[in-house]
């Protein structure tokens, strides 16, 4: 059972406001002495990351495309565990989903399934009664996510708040808790590459401070603390219905500025099903554990590095010698890109990787991919069998090419059709594909049998 108080920040459209709304709530009730915890809706990781930071504790996805409903419903539930309220911080528009002509992956979906009040932020610039039109129609789409209150974003004035505040209490019934102004100068910085780790540095600290004053001053926190009250939710264990394993084998796990990008849950379930966890950092100039049995290389930001990684031959040659021997590796996005021949920046600068996978990965200065993927195994994949389909999502600024064709690890199926992806030979099993877990924890435990088969063998 989760703890009873719960909301949803959901905005009209991408640019809303949400992130500015989500964090000032989080940093204002924490000064409060509440415990919060985080959720964010759908694949992202940089607001998590924000999440974490802002409120102690770690912020996790709910994903109604990559996981069935229940699992949605257990990582909410297991999340929110010990927490005073829970605040979860939707995607794009609250609408806006998997597809046009419905709810699925959307924002409205989550609020629904977690049967959350949803708080609408409401970007009010250049319109008086109108908004009301607006916070009428969000309401009337899908009346099963329930709209409680609304946030003013980007008003002129207090004069303009209060005019917009008497629409929408009158034509919608529900409150507007509260107002930003236009011109509060507290952007949030453009989700650019090298944000996580000036976040895990503190540099963004003082940005959550002010932003707890803004919403303080100008929301009625109080107001959305009573508001928040929703009836306990229940979830079966059933992503987690094993916990507990004994320990069978160890898995490195590459974590620091560079690699950092890991779904909480994909952690938990190796633990779950008997892995313990060897964090490293191969930034820090930290090699291979020697006494790993499988090795985990996550997505992050390896090309703000890559200098740095390049250097340290050690530390390379470690990744060489452990795969090249066997050690079951998966490698995601940013791991993969550390595992080719070399990453070239966007300067034309070339720098020397692990190179156990041929061909280069190039940055881009626009994005190179981005949307949810339907994976299934290749011959020769340990993870994923050629039957088994796992879900996942794929963001990245650089391209893979290598001279040669080589042994693919997955067939991603996206937006625009099927194809090959990634990299797998022998125990190595590498793609721009960031999987969760949750959607099917078997290969979790397919690893863990892998890593023990070859730990025996030593």
């Amino acid at each position: 059972m989760s703890g009873s108080r719960r909301i949803v920040i959901a905005g009209t459209g991408s640019g809303a406001g949400k992130t500015t709304v989500t964090i000032g709530l989080m940093a204002a009730l924490k000064r409060k002495g509440h415990v919060v915890q985080g959720f964010k809706c759908g694949p992202d990781y940089i607001d998590p990351t924000y999440h974490t930071a802002v409120t102690g504790r770690a912020s996790r996805n709910l994903d109604s495309y990559m996981l069935s409903h229940d699992a949605v419903k257990e990582i909410f539930v297991r999340g929110a565990q010990g927490a005073d309220i829970s605040i979860i911080e939707g995607v794009m528009g609250m609408y806006d989903g998997k597809e046009a002509t419905s709810d699925k992956g959307s924002t409205a979906e989550i609020s629904i399934l977690t049967a959350s009040p949803v708080l609408l932020v409401v970007n009010c610039q250049s319109m008086a009664r109108s908004a009301a039109a607006i916070v009428k129609g969000f309401q009337l789409l899908n009346p099963a996510a329930r709209i409680v209150a609304v946030i003013a974003n980007k008003v002129g004035s207090e004069g303009h708040y209060k005019i917009v505040k008497a629409a929408i209490e009158q034509e919608c019934g529900i409150p507007v808790a509260g107002f930003l102004k236009r011109e509060s100068e507290l952007e949030i910085p453009e989700r650019h590459l090298g944000l996580v780790p000036s976040v895990e540095r503190g540099e963004l600290t003082p940005l959550f401070d002010k932003l707890a004053e803004l919403i303080a001053e100008t929301v009625d926190l109080e107001q959305i603390w009573e508001l928040a009250q929703a009836e306990p939710l229940h979830a079966e264990p059933k992503l987690f219905a094993q916990t507990g394993a004994p320990e069978r084998v160890t898995i490195a796990v590459a974590k620091d500025p560079a690699f950092h990008f890991y779904y909480p849950e994909n952690l938990e379930l190796l633990q779950a099903y008997g892995a313990r966890l060897q964090f490293f950092s191969p930034l820090a100039g930290e090699s291979v554990p020697p006494d790993a049995d499988g090795l985990y290389i996550g997505g992050g930001f390896p090309e703000e590095f890559a200098s740095e990684l390049s250097q340290n031959e050690s530390v390379l040659q470690s990744f060489r010698e452990a795969i090249a021997s066997g050690l079951p590796t998966l490698a995601e996005c940013g791991g993969f890109m550390f595992l080719t021949e070399a990453i070239v920046t966007t300067e034309g600068d070339s720098y020397p990787m692990v190179g156990i996978i041929p061909g280069k990965v190039t940055m881009q200065k626009k994005l190179a991919a981005l949307g949810y993927r339907e994976v299934r195994g290749k011959e020769g994949n340990f993870l994923l069998g050629t039957e088994e389909i796992a879900k996942g999502h794929e963001f990245h600024y650089s391209t893979y090419q290598a001279d040669a064709e080589l042994p693919y690890a997955y067939e991603t199926k996206g937006l625009r059709g099927m194809k090959p992806e990634g990299y797998a030979q022998g125990n190595l099993v590498a793609g721009y594909t960031h999987l969760h877990f949750g959607s099917n924890p078997e290969l979790v435990l397919r690893w863990i049998e892998r890593c023990a088969e070859v730990s025996a063998r030593a």
